[in-house]
């Protein structure tokens, strides 16, 4: 297949095109790189692609395509929560606006990079597809109204396909620290505590951005009829688990740390157990290979190998918010996210 990657240059990005090519796809690339300079380590393939701002795209950037897979997206809830508006106009409106472009432009395939925080406040019992949403932010609230309008666009020559990412975790060339596992171990190597913000107890599904990127390929090679107009939970049921236990593994597995509480951290809303059987039992090419702990592993030795140090790790390259009004800050950003200057790309 030809296909369109948006958010290609970004945290789950960077790690899909090279699995789509090595399944024998030719990828291209859209991004507005705002986070072109924040590699991590020297690991930073060639990616080229098309600098352009997703809502600025049109018809003639997906012409000749037999699938989008859109990923860019403002990416977590303290960075959505930055500037709202900036955040439906780019992860809402400019979401449906490139299933449309992509649908006029006759694409048949468009795989939406979703997320199971749209289930937001969910308890203790598992949830399915079925279940009814409860975003408590907006950028799970954005990931609800683009299901909600792109499945109006499916028909017999547009099959929209809804993937519903548990929250990530593992090493990038585009490394993010502001996700739970990559932030505790982050913690615990720099510092010897493995730092809890919240009480401990809220659950999360976790998943693999290399599984994330095979749960995208399984779709892309499956019959148009097992995913048109579907949404798939993308995680291993059984990789739920309690912050607090996350954080306990991190400890077991990086020497010297242990697990340490913030001072006034309270219980988190956000809690939600996810049952992923319905993508393993749909498309069986789908066969996740990792799990949080060998995920800890991971992360471990490639923050000791890079020589990671807490300056480093807090600092604004593996954090977005940070990057975000880094940028702003020095003039190259404004309020509504859009560049001021020209920025490099390896495009």
């Amino acid at each position: 297949m030809k296909i369109l990657v948006t958010g290609h240059h970004g945290y789950i990005g960077s790690v899909m095109v090279p699995m789509l090519q090595a399944a024998g796809h030719e990828v291209h690339g859209l991004d507005s790189y705002l986070f072109a300079g924040c590699t991590f380590g020297t690991d930073d393939p060639e990616m080229v692609g098309s600098k352009t701002d997703v809502r600025d795209a049109r018809v003639r950037d997906f012409v000749g395509f037999h699938a989008v897979v859109h990923l860019a997206a403002l990416s977590n809830d303290p960075l959505s929560n930055l500037n709202p508006d900036s955040t439906y106009d780019i992860n809402h409106r400019a979401s449906v606006h490139l299933a449309r472009l992509a649908k006029e432009a006759g694409v048949p395939r468009f795989l939406f990079s979703s997320s199971c925080s749209l289930y937001g406040v969910a308890g203790e019992g598992m949830v399915t597809e079925t279940a009814a949403f409860n975003p408590i932010t907006p950028y799970g609230q954005s990931k609800v109204y683009v299901e909600r309008d792109v499945s109006k666009l499916a028909d017999d020559t547009f099959c929209p396909t809804f993937l519903r990412n548990a929250t990530a975790f593992g090493v990038s060339p585009r490394l993010r620290c502001d996700l739970v596992v990559n932030s505790l171990v982050g913690y615990a190597y720099t510092t010897g505590d493995v730092l809890i913000s919240s009480d401990g107890t809220p659950w999360r599904p976790l998943v693999h951005i290399r599984d994330i990127s095979s749960a995208f390929l399984a779709v892309l090679h499956a019959p148009k009829s097992l995913v048109w107009n579907q949404a798939f939970n993308v995680g291993r049921t059984e990789e739920c688990y309690q912050i607090r236990d996350v954080a306990k593994m991190v400890e077991d597995v990086v020497p010297g740390s242990r697990v340490r509480y913030a001072e006034g951290g309270g219980p988190d809303p956000r809690s939600y157990r996810v049952d992923c059987s319905k993508l393993a039992t749909t498309l069986p090419e789908f066969k996740p290979e990792w799990t949080v702990r060998r995920g800890i592993e991971e992360l471990y030795l490639a923050y000791k190998a890079h020589g990671l140090t807490l300056a480093e790790f807090e600092g604004s390259r593996y954090l977005r918010i940070k990057h975000i009004k880094q940028l702003q800050g020095e003039g190259r950003l404004d309020s509504t996210l859009r560049w001021q200057d020209p920025v490099k790309t390896n495009g």
